[in-house]
C-alpha cells in the first residue's frame, strides 16, 4: 500500500500544482509518437483542475505548442446521459479542456452513455483496446488516470458495499447503479485503474476528511483503500487534512 501524500491549502493551490505537474509529465515524454493514455473523472475539483490546465496552457503557449500530440483522452466513469447533458463528465471536459485547447476530436474517446448500456460498455471497451496497451492480465495499461473521491470514499463509479466477487470483477469497464444521482453510470473497473503507470487522486472539498483517513488505513474499507492496496505506488493531492 505505497502511497504519496500531497497537502494544499484549497482547491485553487491544489489544482495548480497537479496541473503542473502534469503538464510537465507531458512534455518530458520521450516518444510523442506513441499513443499517450488518460482517463478523467468528473466531479467538482475536475472542474477547478481542467480550468487551471487551460489557464497555464495559455499562459505559455510557445512551451506547450505540441503538448497534446497523440494523447488520448478517456473516461474513469461516465454518467448515463446524452453527452449535452450538464451532468455528463465528457460534456464538462468538453467546455473547460478540450474546445478551448482545440484537442482533436480522434482523440477523444467518450463513453457513448445515452445509448444502451451493452452498446456502450462495448464501445467503451473497444475504443479503450484500440489505444492502450494491455498487460499480461488483459488490463489496459493507461499511461494516467485521474480520480477524485467522494464523502464516502468512492472513487471513479466504484461506490462502497459491493459484493467481493463484483469488486474482483476483471471487466475492464462494468455498470453500475450508483447510490446518488444520476444513478446509471459505467465505471473503470479496480483492475484497470490498478493497472495504469500513474493513478492521481484528487481529493477536494469538505466533509471528506474521514473517508480520507479510512482510505489511508492498511486495512481501511473503502474504495479509495481498495485502490491503494492493488497498486505499488499511488498519489494523493488534497486540501483536507487527515487528523
Amino acid at each position: 500500500m505505497g502511497f504519496e501524500l500531497h497537502s494544499y491549502p484549497d482547491d485553487a493551490a491544489l489544482a495548480k500544482a497537479v496541473g503542473a505537474g502534469w503538464l510537465r509529465q507531458l512534455q518530458t515524454r520521450k516518444d510523442a509518437k506513441t499513443p499517450y493514455t488518460v482517463a478523467l473523472s468528473g466531479g467538482r475539483i475536475a472542474r477547478t483542475f481542467f480550468a487551471e490546465i487551460r489557464r497555464q496552457v495559455g499562459e505559455n503557449r510557445v512551451a506547450f505548442k505540441n503538448i497534446w500530440a497523440n494523447v488520448h483522452f478517456f473516461w474513469a466513469d461516465e454518467r448515463c446521459v446524452p453527452p449535452s447533458d450538464p451532468e455528463s463528465n465528457f460534456a464538462v471536459a468538453r467546455q473547460i479542456l478540450f474546445e478551448p485547447l482545440k484537442i482533436p476530436e480522434g482523440q477523444i474517446h467518450r463513453i457513448p452513455g445515452e445509448q444502451p448500456e451493452p452498446l456502450a460498455l462495448r464501445q467503451a471497451v473497444s475504443d479503450v483496446l484500440g489505444v492502450a496497451p494491455v498487460g499480461g492480465n488483459g488490463q489496459p495499461i493507461f499511461d494516467m488516470v485521474f480520480l477524485g473521491m467522494g464523502e464516502d470514499g468512492h472513487v471513479a463509479s466504484l461506490f462502497p458495499g459491493e459484493p467481493g466477487a463484483v469488486m474482483a470483477s476483471p471487466a475492464i469497464c462494468r455498470s453500475v447503479t450508483a447510490v446518488k444521482p444520476p444513478p446509471q453510470r459505467i465505471t473503470l473497473g479496480y483492475g484497470a485503474i490498478a493497472a495504469a503507470v500513474e493513478v492521481w487522486v484528487l481529493v477536494s472539498g469538505a466533509g471528506k476528511q474521514t473517508a480520507l483517513e479510512e482510505s489511508l488505513l492498511p486495512a481501511g474499507k473503502t474504495p479509495l483503500a481498495r485502490v491503494l492496496r492493488l497498486r505499488e505506488r499511488t498519489k494523493i493531492f488534497s486540501d483536507v487534512e487527515p487528523r
